[in-house]
């Protein structure tokens, strides 16, 4: 964060007025998969995508790109289970359309809700290629995300969408982080990490993301090179890790999912920009990114309940320099969605626990770095 921005009271997705957020899991009996639902406010929001991955599985995202007709989103669904893990968001489909949530297309009741979604590869990571997340699964974490009251903290970690994730060999999973700029304008981001890149210089054993930089105060400890001992130990404990899911036949294939909200009043091109330079954060944190492994993907949701200008900004009415202040205010709220990613997927990676069964070992950072 740069100038006078700062964390919002949650410092994640949801203090964003009116994001709610839902997670459902399971685990256990071959299961580590799930998935995560951003609930947008009553009425939608202007909402964007931008996929820069060489293997996505996504379900409508053309809906979302600026020159087509739905102009308002009511959902946004990350999800495990590869393709197979896109049935989730028929689970959303029906709830929303349960409460006339969607596009209108005739009279009372006759909506289509639109939901776009997006799925990280974790089959086989419990132990069964066929355990993967379906409607039910959506169903039950919309539900979650209904029921969260206003501004609930969003749990992070092994949940939701990041049950079954791995980052380069470690423990993935999601993680949230948020900015409230001097303008007051909120942008915040929630990230499924789940990546072929390493979130880890391999020769110091600190974290990419917790460089000098944006995050480097809130992540200080975890940004200087890790002692020489504690090092080699972490060396030999992830190298062990890999060798013992070699022969269990861990499956390698990632893809890091995003959502990245403003409570900023934008247009869909905006928002779409939004999307895009917030990739930026995630190639901060994880490298390489956007490789054919991944399905790399972000959203942008834009609730539109604060100026992008505040009113009365001086010259904002003159037609000579009205364009430089919105361009700077809304290069300010780019610049805060891409920071706001790295420091998602940091406390995605600082959150994760150790896992280890018949699927595979995948060890969390803490324990890989820091454990005994």
């Amino acid at each position: 964060m740069s100038g006078s921005a700062r964390p919002g009271p949650g410092n994640g997705l949801t203090d964003v007025e009116g994001v709610r957020v839902g997670h459902a899991q399971r685990t256990g009996d071959g299961w580590l998969t799930g998935t995560t639902v951003v609930l947008a406010p009553e009425g939608g929001a202007v909402t964007a995508v931008d996929v820069r991955g060489g293997g996505p599985g996504t379900r409508e995202t053309d809906a979302l790109d600026p020159r087509n007709l739905v102009p308002y989103i009511d959902a946004v669904v990350l999800t495990g289970g590869s393709a197979f893990g896109l049935d989730a968001a028929g689970g959303v489909v029906g709830w929303l359309e349960e409460r006339g949530r969607g596009f209108r297309v005739g009279g009372p009741g006759q909506v289509v809700p639109v939901v776009p979604a997006a799925a990280l590869f974790d089959l086989g990571r419990g132990g069964s290629w066929t355990a993967r997340p379906g409607a039910e699964t959506g169903l039950a974490a919309v539900r979650a995300a209904a029921a969260a009251p206003e501004g609930a903290p969003v749990p992070q970690g092994c949940v939701g969408a990041g049950t079954g994730a791995v980052a380069g060999g470690l423990k993935g999973g999601v993680g949230t982080a948020s900015t409230v700029l001097e303008s007051g304008v909120t942008v915040a981001a929630l990230a499924v990490l789940n990546a072929a890149g390493s979130v880890v210089d391999p020769d110091t054993g600190a974290l990419w993301g917790a460089r000098p930089g944006p995050a480097a105060a809130e992540f200080a400890p975890y940004g200087p090179p890790v002692a020489a001992d504690a090092l080699e130990r972490a060396r030999r404990r992830t190298a062990a890790a890999a060798a013992e899911n070699a022969e269990r036949r861990s499956h390698p294939l990632n893809t890091t999912l995003a959502v990245v909200a403003t409570d900023a009043v934008l247009t869909r091109a905006q928002a779409r920009k939004l999307a895009g330079t917030a990739h930026d954060g995630l190639a901060r944190a994880v490298r390489p990114a956007h490789s054919l492994s991944d399905g790399d993907t972000v959203f942008a949701m834009a609730t539109g309940r604060r100026p992008l200008v505040p009113p009365g900004t001086a010259d904002a009415a003159d037609p000579a320099f009205g364009v430089h202040i919105e361009a700077g205010a809304m290069n300010a709220v780019l610049e805060a969605g891409a920071d706001a990613l790295t420091r998602a997927l940091l406390h995605a990676v600082l959150a994760a626990e150790t896992v280890d069964g018949p699927g595979g070992l995948f060890l969390s950072y803490r324990d890989a770095y820091y454990g005994t």
